[in-house]
């Protein structure tokens, strides 16, 4: 038995329903309706892949289906394509503004209705898998959660200084947006380290110290090869956010810009909140006494370009720490 995709085809028409089913029925499961009202039903209560919709019916029009469609969360997400006699491009306008993804006229051609539902539902698989990453990469910064001695908030905090980082240096939304969703993994190979080591309340010794620069690796392994950009950023993340710009970090020691971008602007936001939050082995640092901490180790620690790019965005990190603070912070406020 095939696992089809189930298209919802919409027309008042019989025989442009029996064109759409002659081109898409060897390949898709389809589901008919000659009304708004129908269409509406089946949308609800069959979930389909993709809707091919008509817009002069009879009682509800095309636009005022895909209206509905887009106003409720079930069906928000389903892609549209208007099939239509209507040509004018201010109709072909009004149906992207509704939220359409693909406008086709009447009379269709086969070859092109096919090859239109082909790509958007590839969209909407390239999507589900995006979305299915995410929610790995998501999970798995919560599972180092419950093994860390740091807080969520910590992880959520710098998470959201290193998107606004990024923005600030001029990269791209997507850039900043997958940075914000990977950086949580900067840890996730704590998982992997002792809770002797992990959890000491004191000063780690030299063989302490020693398996614990391993998480580094260990998340990398974790976290593995893998062909998406958010896993291979929360990878580099993992691996190589305890190396510094002059080469004294680890694993590797790697300095400069051999030291991945979104490592780097990792680091500095780790350290930043690391040093303003309490800890139950440490008092928080000032704004004042851990920004000239970042200051000084500029050019050492820290990519020095990066440094005067969080410091432009310091007020905007500033308000992120404030909406996120600890609440033992909050309480002292």
């Amino acid at each position: 038995m095939t696992d089809r995709k189930t298209l919802l085809v919409v027309d008042d028409e019989p025989t442009n329903l029996q064109v759409l089913k002659n081109i898409l029925a060897a390949d898709y499961r389809l589901l008919f309706a000659r009304d708004g009202e129908r269409a509406l039903q089946l949308a609800a209560s069959e979930t389909p892949d993709l809707v091919l919709l008509d817009v002069m019916m009879p009682g509800l029009s095309g636009h005022d289906v895909c209206r509905r469609l887009k106003a409720e969360a079930a069906t928000a997400a389903i892609p549209v394509i208007f099939v239509t006699a209507l040509s004018d491009v201010e109709d072909e306008a009004l149906g992207f503004e509704l939220g359409a993804v693909d406008y086709l006229t009447k009379p269709v051609s086969p070859a092109i209705v096919q090859a239109r539902v082909r790509n958007h539902l590839s969209l909407v698989r390239m999507e589900e898998l995006h979305q299915t990453r995410l929610s790995i990469v998501q999970r798995l910064g919560r599972a180092a959660e419950f093994k860390d001695n740091e807080t969520g908030l910590h992880v959520i905090r710098m998470s959201l200084f290193s998107q606004l980082i990024a923005r600030e240096a001029g990269f791209s939304e997507d850039y900043a947006d997958d940075l914000l969703n990977a950086a949580p993994m900067h840890d996730i190979g704590k998982i992997g380290i002792p809770d002797a080591v992990l959890l000491k309340p004191g000063r780690l010794d030299q063989d302490e110290w020693q398996i614990m620069r391993q998480h580094a690796e260990i998340g990398a392994r974790i976290i593995g090869e893998d062909g998406s950009r958010l896993l291979r950023m929360a990878r580099d993340i993992a691996l190589y956010h305890h190396e510094k710009w002059d080469g004294s970090g680890y694993p590797y020691g790697l300095s400069g810009t051999d030291i991945p971008t979104e490592a780097r602007i990792v680091a500095l936001a780790d350290v930043f909140d690391a040093l303003t939050s309490e800890r139950p082995y440490k008092k928080a640092w000032s704004i004042d006494d851990a920004s000239a901490l970042i200051r000084e180790e500029s050019g050492r620690h820290f990519d020095p370009e990066l440094v005067e790019v969080f410091f432009r965005c310091l007020p905007q990190i500033l308000q992120a720490r404030a909406q996120w603070q600890e609440e033992s912070a909050a309480a002292d406020a």
